[in-house]
């Protein structure tokens, strides 16, 4: 992949630069050392403004089933309150079949559903949330982005520019790929993950969980890095790497602790439509498969079956136009898009593949909302160029120039193709 420098890419080393210069010696409120510290309103600020793009770059929301992100929010707040930093918190699932959860500063928290149904009752759904908000109150987060430590983001969002910048049908087929396979990660520390082990059993006891869950669930994932799922669970250990020494730190402490309540059957019920809808997920993971090893016939099937299985999940339809786009089927791959998009209209790639599917069939009055939807929700260049070629198919030369010099500060494929785009407008 060439290197690129995309539009988000470049904000967020400005966030970095900002928490560089921005950073000072305080005591930690969570943790009481003395540390190198900034601001908490501007790292609610900086958690604000990546919470979004961080989500889009993983899936979007989890919307099947709206009530999940208010049950997991709801669980998440009674944990928060034992903060000592209050934050703003806030706690969505993603859209994501990779087990992983993740905090940004600022309080800003996310769980995919590939965790979730891992995860046997409400306790151990508390023991993710307790220690993600600890990574947020003390400061966690907030050092590794400092240090540049979120690797997974920016280098997702260069793939994303680059992704479909080749001009071939195909192109979608790898942005697809790429969604979702990397998520946001802060490579935490071996004395980071015991603090928020330790502190995050605290605030469970606070709320009336039964401490021995967070034992648990560290047991599961040794267990887990040492078998067959191993690399499936990649993106979770490197973020948050299981040890031993974490199962036995915590045992210790449980020892001494009150047990709680384990809310099995409120949490089932809570992921009955995760577990429904499983094969559905499944399916779809092989018809992504099938797409990268360019087996589209094979690709197509396997997609079908999963809308069968669930017809609302605005994933499916995204995969259905990226194979219908490879095989030069534009109208049926614009129908696919437009039903994602209206599945999920706050996902980018639906509204992204709707913009540029329009734009190949010429639609390009139709093509514009689509992709300054796209491009409002996640700033690719692909949805800049696209927007160029959309405002040049209508023979508004100059707005076309405006978004292809855009474009072309990019250092990829996608960026030489503006370059090229200016310099045959003669405005190079």
């Amino acid at each position: 992949m060439p290197r690129n420098t995309s539009f988000f890419s470049r904000s967020l080393l400005v966030v970095v630069s900002s928490l560089v210069l921005l950073s000072g010696c305080t005591v930690n409120q969570v943790t009481g050392e003395r540390q190198l510290s900034m601001p908490f309103a501007e790292q609610i600020k900086i958690g604000n403004e990546q919470y979004g793009p961080a989500q889009q770059q993983q899936g979007g929301r989890y919307v099947v089933d709206p009530e999940l992100n208010l049950y997991v929010n709801q669980v998440g707040q009674s944990l928060a309150v034992s903060s000592p930093v209050k934050l703003p918190f806030e706690f969505v699932v993603l859209n994501n079949d990779v087990p992983n959860a993740w905090a940004l500063p600022g309080g800003k928290i996310a769980v995919n559903r590939g965790l979730l149904i891992l995860l046997e009752d409400e306790a151990q759904l508390a023991a993710v949330l307790g220690h993600e908000i600890v990574h947020a109150a003390a400061e966690h987060s907030a050092n590794q982005m400092r240090n540049a430590q979120i690797a997974g983001v920016t280098a997702l969002v260069v793939g994303v520019a680059a992704a479909a910048s080749d001009h071939d049908n195909a192109a979608l087929i790898s942005l697809g790929a790429v969604v979702g396979s990397q998520a946001y990660q802060a490579h935490y520390g071996r004395s980071q993950e015991l603090q928020a082990d330790f502190y995050g059993i605290d605030y469970m006891v606070n709320a009336g969980y039964d401490p021995m869950a967070s034992v648990e669930l560290q047991q599961t994932f040794v267990s887990l890095s040492n078998g067959k799922k191993s690399n499936y669970l990649s993106s979770l250990f490197a973020s948050h790497p299981p040890s031993q020494e974490r199962v036995k730190k915590n045992q210790q402490k449980v020892a001494k602790l009150p047990s709680g309540k384990r809310n099995k059957k409120e949490y089932q019920r809570a992921i009955a439509q995760l577990h429904k809808d499983q094969p559905a997920y499944k399916e779809h993971a092989a018809a992504q498969q099938a797409a990268a090893e360019k087996n589209y016939v094979k690709a197509l099937q396997l997609n079908n079956k999963a809308i069968k299985l669930q017809a609302n999940e605005a994933q499916f339809y995204v995969t259905k136009g990226q194979i219908l786009s490879a095989q030069n089927q534009h109208q049926q791959a614009r129908d696919a898009f437009a039903q994602a998009a209206k599945k999920n209209p706050e996902y980018f790639m639906a509204q992204l593949g709707l913009g540029l599917s329009e734009n190949k069939l010429k639609r390009y009055g139709q093509a514009k909302p689509a992709l300054l939807k796209s491009y409002n929700l996640l700033p690719t260049s692909t949805a800049i160029y696209e927007l160029g070629q959309a405002e040049e198919g209508q023979g508004n030369k100059e707005q076309a120039i405006v978004y292809y010099r855009k474009a072309a500060g990019e250092n990829s494929d996608i960026g030489r193709a503006a370059q090229q785009k200016l310099r045959d407008l003669n405005a190079g």
